[in-house]
């Protein structure tokens, strides 16, 4: 069986056989996956970086204060790592008093102490702001995804940036807020190299040459090491996702029944053991790399510090070298080498994060195929609308969905489109709504091309109730308002007009009752019917002059659904209405109906007049009333 079966709709990339895992791992077969292409990013390093100091600055101006007093401190604590040893040597060589000495060595210790004490101040003091700017940019992102042009939201490239730069700021270990820290050391490394370098000029040229070659070296086959783990963390991604998907589904409230009545959780438990045992194949093959990087860095170091202390050590001998002098440039060799690697090593770091950073610059500067600011407003909230010769295709599809529609939609019409399943009338909602712009053709409010409105604005004239309409966990009065701060009055009005105040009011908590057992424990679930009710309620709040029915109550038995239309029947008054059902019955109280096949309007009239056509209507008609008549719902549906 599918991997992704376990869940409808579940990604293709996932979709793995137990089977064939299992035979390839037992015959030492490398389950891989290509590689994508990657694109070079939009942005640069230091374009990243400026934007982020931008960011700062217009969000958090302590990031910038407190980075640049950490920088200080940081170069002040190695220079007094550096000189406290010289110090107290040149002390004792002078001959000073052990008063003296004290003296020194309390005025290091003092100095050092004062400077961790600010240094660890500023760390924890700087994270306040860090978070903020992290923040702001989850800010934007979901402003982003939450206004954005509809097609961008099916579409694959704009997803996997979605989730490319939702994961850049997830967590405080993320590039957004980790970039502060790499920035800092990497300044102050690079400032205590180029003073380590001045303190060395007086030695041999060759020596320091060695030093940096050997250095250079040895970062580079880390750097090749840490690449390969880099190169294949979209592997690790998908191991990991697996590993993640398993256990979603182990916890997922939806799959409690079917876990538990199909005996599903020995098969999650072998899934879960495969997709273990070639996460930790990956990670093995990632280890034995590392191993390798490890033992001729080690190599390497042992060269040059071999050569490089041996030359000290010959100087001393010579009498080239006081003992002050000895212990100076012992100090400097080994904070040179060290800033050089951690200089390089940063730089490394820092283009990492910038790749991270461009994903999320590059997933708000995706581009937008509808006008928002700058279009215009609507020339009025009831009006015509009109599709003319509108034609509709999917991205990537080799055929129209919806072909040469001419439709009218008249201000205060009841307008009901059915169908079979597929035949295109939820596209042709979506299209009427401003979610698509047709491929070809226009739809036109009083005379003027959607195209070229606010969508935004052009969508305040909609109250639409869909299929999978969207229940968030906060309070009913909240649901129905769609905001954290509802008009009580209004609410309580909506709530009544759709039928459910007498169960809304027997709740423990009235119109503050939680729905979402996910987040709230003491959530009220409410039945099929009663949350249709509470869809009409959000409706009529938002008092739209565009009715929209989206076949809301497909999941409802035809007598339940002949009650919830006749309700708003009775909202929809004064409104144009549209509907949609796979029920005929239950939308022959429109004005007219116009049915959908193959993609086109096949017939249109009224309920009456489509039977008396005795086309394809009056033929879906008769099945499903025969249907029903034997179900003992005769007359219903």
């Amino acid at each position: 069986m599918c991997y992704s079966r376990l869940q409808e709709g579940a990604c293709p990339k996932l979709c793995i056989s137990p089977c064939l895992l299992k035979g390839d791992m037992r015959k030492g077969r490398k389950v891989t996956f290509l590689k994508e292409k990657k694109d070079k990013p939009k942005y640069n390093m230091w374009q990243n970086v400026w934007y982020m100091v931008k960011t700062a600055k217009a969000e958090s101006r302590s990031v910038l204060v407190l980075a640049s007093a950490l920088i200080l401190l940081g170069v002040g604590k190695n220079l007094l790592g550096l000189l406290v040893v010289p110090a107290v040597l040149t002390a004792v060589e002078t001959a000073e008093s052990i008063g003296q000495i004290l003296t020194v060595i309390l005025g290091f210790t003092a100095c050092i102490i004062l400077l961790n004490g600010l240094d660890a101040y500023g760390n924890v003091n700087t994270l306040f702001g860090r978070v903020n700017v992290r923040t702001s940019l989850i800010g934007e992102m979901h402003e982003k995804i939450c206004k954005t042009s509809y097609p961008n939201l099916e579409s694959t490239e704009f997803q996997e940036k979605s989730d490319k730069a939702f994961d850049a700021v997830s967590s405080n270990s993320q590039a957004t807020e980790a970039i502060w820290g790499t920035l800092t050391n990497l300044l102050i490394n690079a400032i205590c190299f180029v003073i380590w370098l001045l303190m060395m000029r007086a030695l041999s040229p060759a020596v320091i040459a060695v030093i940096i070659l050997a250095t250079g070296l040895s970062f580079w086959i880390s750097r090749r090491a840490n690449r390969w783990t880099y190169e294949h963390r979209e592997e690790e991604e998908k191991y990991l996702h697996r590993l993640s998907y398993v256990n979603r589904c182990s916890e997922n409230f939806t799959l409690a029944k079917d876990l538990r009545i199909f005996g599903m959780d020995r098969w999650l438990t072998e899934l879960y053991e495969q997709a273990l045992a070639l996460y930790e194949t990956f990670k093995g093959r990632g280890e034995r790399v590392l191993f390798a990087s490890d033992v001729a860095a080690a190599l390497l170091t042992f060269l040059q510090n071999g050569i490089g202390y041996g030359y000290l050590i010959a100087q001393i001998l010579k009498g080239q070298m006081s003992a002050v002098e000895f212990v100076l440039y012992f100090n400097a060799m080994g904070g040179f080498t060290g800033q050089l690697k951690a200089v390089m090593g940063q730089l490394s770091v820092l283009h990492r994060q910038s790749l991270d950073i461009s994903c999320v610059r590059e997933f708000l500067d995706a581009p937008e195929s509808f006008l928002f600011e700058g279009g215009k407003m609507p020339p009025e909230d009831k009006g015509t609308i009109v599709l003319k010769n509108v034609s509709f295709r999917y991205p990537g599809s080799d055929k129209d969905t919806l072909k040469d529609i001419n439709l009218t939609i008249r201000p205060g019409e009841k307008l009901a489109v059915v169908g079979l399943n597929g035949a295109g009338k939820t596209t042709l909602i979506k299209l009427i709504c401003g979610f698509y712009d047709p491929t070809k053709g226009a739809v036109l409010f009083e005379g003027e091309d959607i195209r070229t409105f606010d969508r935004r604005q052009y969508y305040q004239m909609f109250s639409a109730v869909f299929q999978h309409f969207s229940l968030l966990a906060g309070s009913v009065a909240e649901n129905v308002a769609q905001n954290t701060n509802p008009e009580m009055e209004l609410v309580k009005e909506c709530v009544e007009r759709a039928g459910m105040k007498e169960k809304i009011e027997s709740l423990p908590e009235g119109y503050e009752t939680k729905l979402e057992k996910i987040v709230f424990d003491d959530a009220v679930e409410l039945s099929g019917g009663e949350l249709q009710r509470l869809m009409m309620a959000r409706a009529l709040y938002k008092n739209g002059s565009f009715l929209v029915l989206d076949e809301p109550t497909a999941a409802l038995d035809p007598l339940a659904e002949n009650e919830v239309y006749r309700k708003y029947d009775e909202m929809a008054q004064g409104r144009t209405a549209i509907y949609i059902s796979h029920r005929l019955a239950s939308t022959r109280f429109c004005d007219r109906i116009i049915l959908i096949d193959g993609g086109r309007i096949a017939e249109e009239g009224t309920h009456e007049q489509l039977l008396w056509q005795n086309g394809k209507y009056a033929e879906m008609f008769a099945v499903q009333s025969k249907y029903y008549k034997e179900g003992g719902h005769e007359g219903e549906g």
